[in-house]
């Protein structure tokens, strides 16, 4: 059922809700939050006033959430039920196999290296256009929506917030909507417009939607797309690399690493540090952690890493 939703049902519905939202120049989504958390705090109060039973606000409040969750799913939550990326490209997952990763390392090393450039900013209108449109190119078989040229991010209003819990993007599940961190480095941006894009397309697994990401951008014609590519999933092939290789080969395949993309690395992980909470992040860690595993996605957050795995597993089709 589910996947008959992501495939027939979610791309008309999310069109619809898109072009409503592409009204507005701020996010709906943030505004909705803010209603139902204003509403959740103040209607208690003014129910007390006119003698209302806890019982009957407590009721009304349920009832409310109720229907919140039911929009989650029906708006595009029920994307977290659908087949796999395996299934729905016909190919089984890879078991670990310590060779093939050796090969993908070398492989990814190499174009990561070769892809490197200097000026990695780029015309985020062009860009975005590029990329919705290398995403229409994507055979039907893989049940991604289509694109529309109404969707643009939305401007937030709580940036802060988003930069103090490590969040550089999402996707509004009420109004379809996708969200920037406008903080985003120059090099993150084209990767992480392509992966939430990814979600506005009916992608709800990380590990996906960082493939769709990697995909997209590495087909790019602009060099700073393709660098964002490369460079956007370098932080899921440490993880992978420090898992697999002994502690001296790890650092010896760090020292293959061109030096420029090596000190872009670690300013990325110094801006981010800067501006990380660790208190907020670690809750929204946990929440997040908890809300991946409660919708089909029983890894959690170590979800995003295992994008490695669907590669190798393309590799050996």
């Amino acid at each position: 059922m589910a996947e008959g939703y992501a495939r027939h049902i979610y791309p008309w519905l999310s069109a619809a809700l898109s072009a409503i939202a592409s009204v507005f120049p701020f996010s709906l989504e943030e505004v909705l939050v803010v209603v139902i958390i204003l509403w959740m705090i103040i209607y208690p109060f003014l129910k007390r006033r006119k003698k209302k039973s806890w019982r009957f606000i407590v009721g009304r409040e349920v009832e409310l959430l109720a229907w919140v969750y039911i929009w989650f799913y029906l708006g595009w939550g029920l994307n977290y039920f659908r087949y796999d990326i395996y299934w729905r490209m016909e190919v089984e997952p890879a078991g670990y196999d310590e060779q093939a990763f050796r090969r993908f390392l070398a492989s990814y090393t190499d174009s990561l290296n070769q892809s490197y450039t200097a000026e990695v900013k780029t015309d985020p209108e062009r860009m975005r256009q590029e990329i919705k449109e290398i995403y229409r190119q994507v055979p039907s078989m893989y049940g991604l929506a289509l694109p529309q040229d109404y969707q643009h991010p939305k401007q937030v209003w709580f940036n802060p917030l988003y930069s103090g819990v490590g969040v550089l993007g999402y996707m509004g599940p009420f109004f379809a909507e996708s969200q920037l961190n406008e903080e985003l480095l120059p090099v993150q941006l084209p990767f992480t417009y392509a992966h939430e894009l990814s979600h506005l397309l009916g992608v709800s697994n990380e590990a996906e939607a960082n493939y769709w990401a990697y995909r997209v951008c590495r087909s790019s014609k602009r060099p700073a797309v393709r660098y964002s590519a490369y460079f956007g999933l370098l932080p899921y092939v440490l993880v992978n690399a420090s898992s697999v290789l002994t502690e001296e080969e790890f650092r010896e395949w760090i020292k293959t690493i061109r030096p420029e993309v090596v000190k872009d690395y670690e300013y990325k992980r110094m801006y981010w540090n800067e501006r990380y909470s660790t208190l907020l992040g670690e809750v929204q860690n946990k929440i997040y952690n908890l809300f991946l595993k409660g919708n089909n996605i029983p890894s959690g957050r170590k979800n995003y890493a295992e994008v490695i795995g669907i590669l190798l597993s393309l590799e050996e089709k």
